[in-house]
């Protein structure tokens, strides 16, 4: 991002967000994919936004977790909170995850962003469910890595 735009867009943010908000925002933790993951999600917000979530499981705990939107800051910082909170948890514990858990870790979002949270913890849960149906029938996951 051009350092002009970025600080507009950080000043623009200042004040109706948190410092949380505005950390991961600009510096997103956990971006990418994982190639053969354990678990995915995808999901679409309300307001268009488009959430990824890869994760790795070892022993029915993740060891990692990683996101991608195409959306807007607020979604960017709930894909990278998200991720920090489910990283190290068990599969069971990261289950709970919630839109209230995100937007506490975030310290809040504006009424109109709160959906990014939503979208953050429903794409989660589908990737817990990805990896809970694979993990059932360990020859599909086996049969989706070669395709």
């Amino acid at each position: 991002m051009d350092e002009h735009v970025e600080k507009e867009f950080i000043l623009n943010m200042q004040g109706e967000y948190s410092e949380t908000v505005i950390d991961h925002a600009r510096s997103p933790r956990n971006v990418g994919n994982i190639p053969e993951c354990d678990g995915f999600g995808q999901g679409t917000g309300e307001c268009g936004d488009t959430l990824g979530i890869w994760l790795s499981v070892k022993n029915e705990q993740i060891t990692n977790a990683t996101f991608w939107t195409d959306g807007c800051g607020a979604s960017i910082a709930c894909g990278s909170i998200t991720t920090e909170l489910a990283i190290g948890r068990p599969v069971a514990e990261a289950k709970n995850i919630s839109r209230d858990t995100i937007l506490k870790a975030l310290g809040g979002l504006p009424e109109d962003h709160v959906h990014c949270a939503v979208l953050a913890a429903d794409t989660l849960a589908a990737a817990i469910k990805d990896y809970s149906e694979l993990s059932k029938f360990p020859w599909k996951k086996a049969y989706m890595k070669k395709r």
